[in-house]
């Protein structure tokens, strides 16, 4: 009897998840070089003094990460690890992925770019989508089933002309994530919005980067999202 239940629970917890293949999408050249060979640099020197623990929560990508100042208090129960760098894009995350993501063997990763491809790189959505599936498949080749969490493209006052695409990019996102086991989407636009549909009043004064407020709207968002977790896990952890 114990066999048969263990065989349904499998069946069961089988059924409600799913992997499909990554597609293959045809990726559009990146515009220029790479721009933080200095601060990819700086992670380094650091972590030849302290290297951080593995299994920890990586968050990664541009600088909606990196100027996340209070991101240890604000998770207390997890032990995080900040690799915000620069304004950077999605493909410069891809080309900076053995460098920046591979070496810590996360847990679990948190991901959030995509704005500066649309407003500084002027790439398509389809465009920083394809990028976004590349840092899948490098993911799943150099960390297997490691869950990762997608934070939507967010809406500034400076860059609210291009709402429009980054909505686009969301919605590719999320799609591909109600298909994968190990990856989910956050979506923080709302929190973000006044009932009029413009950007609440959580930016500094370059109308692009959140003041601690706007950090206290994802908090619990994000903790949330990874509170509920995911059906994969990460080798090891």
């Amino acid at each position: 009897m114990k066999r048969i239940l263990a065989a349904l629970a499998l069946l069961a917890s089988t059924a409600c998840t799913t992997t499909a293949p990554l597609p293959d999408l045809t990726q559009t050249p990146p515009p220029r070089a790479p721009r933080f060979d200095d601060a990819i640099a700086a992670f380094e020197a650091g972590d030849k003094t302290a290297m951080p623990p593995r299994c920890a929560t990586l968050f990664v990508g541009a600088s909606s990460i990196r100027f996340w100042k209070s991101l240890k208090e604000d998770f207390p129960d997890r032990t995080v690890i900040n690799r915000g760098f620069g304004g950077s894009t999605v493909w410069e995350v891809d080309h900076y992925f053995d460098r920046v993501v591979a070496p810590y063997h996360p847990k679990e990763i948190v991901f959030y770019a995509g704005e500066n491809d649309l407003w500084v790189d002027k790439r398509t959505a389809d465009d920083i989508y394809a990028d976004f599936v590349q840092f899948m498949r490098l993911k799943e080749k150099a960390l297997g089933a490691t869950p990762v969490w997608f934070i939507s493209a967010k809406p500034s006052k400076q860059r609210f002309e291009q709402f429009a695409q980054q909505a686009n990019l969301n919605a590719k996102v999320k799609a591909l994530a109600d298909t994968r086991d190990d990856l989910a989407y956050i979506d923080i636009v709302p929190a973000m919005l006044k009932p009029d549909g413009k950007p609440k009043d959580i930016f500094v004064a370059d109308d692009l980067h959140m003041t601690p407020e706007g950090y206290t709207l994802w908090t619990p968002i994000v903790d949330a999202a990874l509170d509920a977790g995911q059906p994969a896990k990460a080798p090891g952890c």
